[in-house]
Parts: C-alpha cells; structure tokens; sequence
C-alpha cells in the first residue's frame, strides 16, 4: 500500500461531522493514560499485532499521539499520530460496526487536525489503504513510489 501526502492547509471542517456523531452518542477524544493497556490490547485483537506496537508508542508522546472514538464507555476506532515518523498518520482502525457511521472520517481528521496544529503543513498517511477513503476525505494523493517506503526493511519473522 502506498503512502500518501495530505495538505494540512486544506482541510475540511470536522465541525459538523463531530457536532453530528455527538449527537449519536460517539466522541471523538484523546486517550488518556489510564486507558493504555485496553486500547493496546483491543487493538491487537481487533486490528494486528503490529499496530498495537505503534498504538503503545502513542502513549510515550505528550500529548499523548493516540484519538479515539468511543460510544457509552465503549471503544469504536482509533487513530495514532508522529509514531513512525513526526508528521505520519496511522494506524487508523474503526470496529466493524461503525464503519459505515463516518468514525473513520471524524478520527482520520482529529489526527490531521492534530499533526497541523504541531506545524505540520504537510501529512503523510503511511501504507495507506484503502486509498479511495483517504483521497475522497482529505483530498490525500498517492506519493509515487512509496511503497513499501519506510517499512521497507521491516522485520517479518524473527524465528530461525
């Protein structure tokens, strides 16, 4: 999957999507301390081992580089930000039963809207996918020969 590049300068509002999800009953919030070991296990079992990873680093950042969506106590999605690198956006993950609801939408924009407000004037979705989300949502373009890009070299297995 590619990488793609976001002009934070561009951004759609996030106003009225997250006025309406509120109205659902879905906020759109930071993590907090506290909720680090059940986010990095839900992530684990709902997405893969490999997000929960960088979903744990997001809880070394101050603030803290993990927004999640969350319904009646209960976890929707997530999105991390500056883990893999200080201006990438992902993981970005939502529960099966919320996908059609705009979570995704409202999370991937909490996260851009985060990385603008560090300076960023660019973002960079990492292994992007599916693509048609991102470029529909926040205008993303494909950053031509990024793939594999940074986790090129990534280890895969380490048994011997």
């Amino acid at each position: 999957m590619p990488d793609l590049l976001v002009k934070l300068y561009e951004l759609p509002t996030s106003t009225l999507l997250l006025e309406r999800l509120q109205a659902e009953g879905i906020e759109i919030r930071r993590a907090i301390a506290p909720e680090k070991s059940m986010i990095v296990r839900w992530v684990d079992e709902h997405f893969s081992d490999r997000w929960a990873c960088e979903c744990e680093i997001a809880f070394t950042r101050q603030p803290i580089g993990c927004i999640l969506a969350t319904q009646a106590e209960t976890l929707c999605g997530f999105t991390c930000y500056g883990i893999v690198c200080p201006d990438f956006l992902g993981p970005i993950g939502v529960a099966a039963q919320w996908r059609k609801q705009d979570v995704g939408s409202a999370l991937l924009l909490a996260g851009l809207e985060a990385l603008r407000a560090q300076g960023y004037a660019y973002g960079i979705i990492g292994g992007a996918g599916p693509v048609e989300f991102f470029e529909k949502t926040v205008g993303a373009k494909v950053i031509e020969n990024s793939e594999p890009g940074i986790y090129r070299d990534m280890l895969k297995n380490c048994a011997q």
